[in-house]
């Protein structure tokens, strides 16, 4: 009998998140688990050309070969591009700190 896997497919949406254990083969893929999973099916929104993959939050390949007890995430297009949010923070913390009031420093 091949030797199995124990792994884990999250899927996490901004509510809730999904989670799939997996027996699978030894010499198993990331793509085999996530489909395996069922998630493609549950969420059409995930496109395995587009969505970023990973094994315990780092970025990973669909052919990348899994080992006992990993995780696998399918990651969520970014809304809005991180630095761009926080130039917006910072330009709005300026402003609001300009109008503080009359407070010198001697």
């Amino acid at each position: 009998m091949p030797e199995m896997l124990t792994i884990e497919v999250i899927y996490a949406l901004p509510t809730k998140q999904h989670l799939a254990s997996l027996q699978l083969p030894a010499g198993s893929t990331v793509r085999q688990a996530i489909e395996a999973s069922g998630l493609l099916q549950k969420y059409p929104e995930i496109d395995l050309a587009k969505n970023k993959v990973g094994i315990f939050a780092k970025l990973s390949k669909l052919d990348a070969t899994l080992r006992d007890h990993d995780r696998v995430e399918i990651y969520r297009p970014l809304l809005a591009d991180p630095k761009e949010v926080r130039k917006q923070r910072a330009a709005e913390g300026k402003i609001m700190k300009k109008g503080a009031g009359d407070s010198e420093v001697e």
